[in-house]
């Protein structure tokens, strides 16, 4: 059975980094990638990587952020680093697989999800 498992989420200060894991069971993915939902809005895409080649796609509305995706060698474990947390950082966040052979960031293109990690950053 497929299944996604995040860990690391947590309460943080503003300006620290934070790893999030992702571990994948029961499934050989195309394309991992990471989202994030905070309070009141819609999930957001933060990044994604191939399975395939290592390729990687960020959001454009994150760029000049750090958030860095990244995978183990196994392709077993999904990372997301994210240095310099904000705030505004604060969310659920959400690893999802695909199958689909090309780097998509629609929600609709990811099948299976984990149950998110809560990351909280205080000011």
């Amino acid at each position: 059975q497929a299944q996604l498992v995040e860990s690391g989420g947590g309460l943080v200060q503003a300006g620290d980094s934070l790893t999030l894991s992702c571990a994948t069971s029961g499934l050989s993915f195309k394309y991992m990638g990471w989202f994030r939902q905070a309070p009141g809005k819609e999930r957001e895409f933060i990044a994604s990587i191939s399975g395939t080649d290592g390729s990687t796609l960020y959001s454009n509305s994150l760029l000049g952020r750090w958030f860095i995706i990244s995978t183990d060698d196994a392709k077993k474990w999904v990372y997301l680093q994210i240095h310099n947390l904000k705030p505004e950082d604060t969310a659920v966040y959400y690893c999802a697989s695909s199958r689909l052979s090309w780097a998509s960031q629609a929600a609709s293109a990811f099948d299976v999800w984990g149950q998110g990690t809560q990351v909280t950053v205080s000011s």
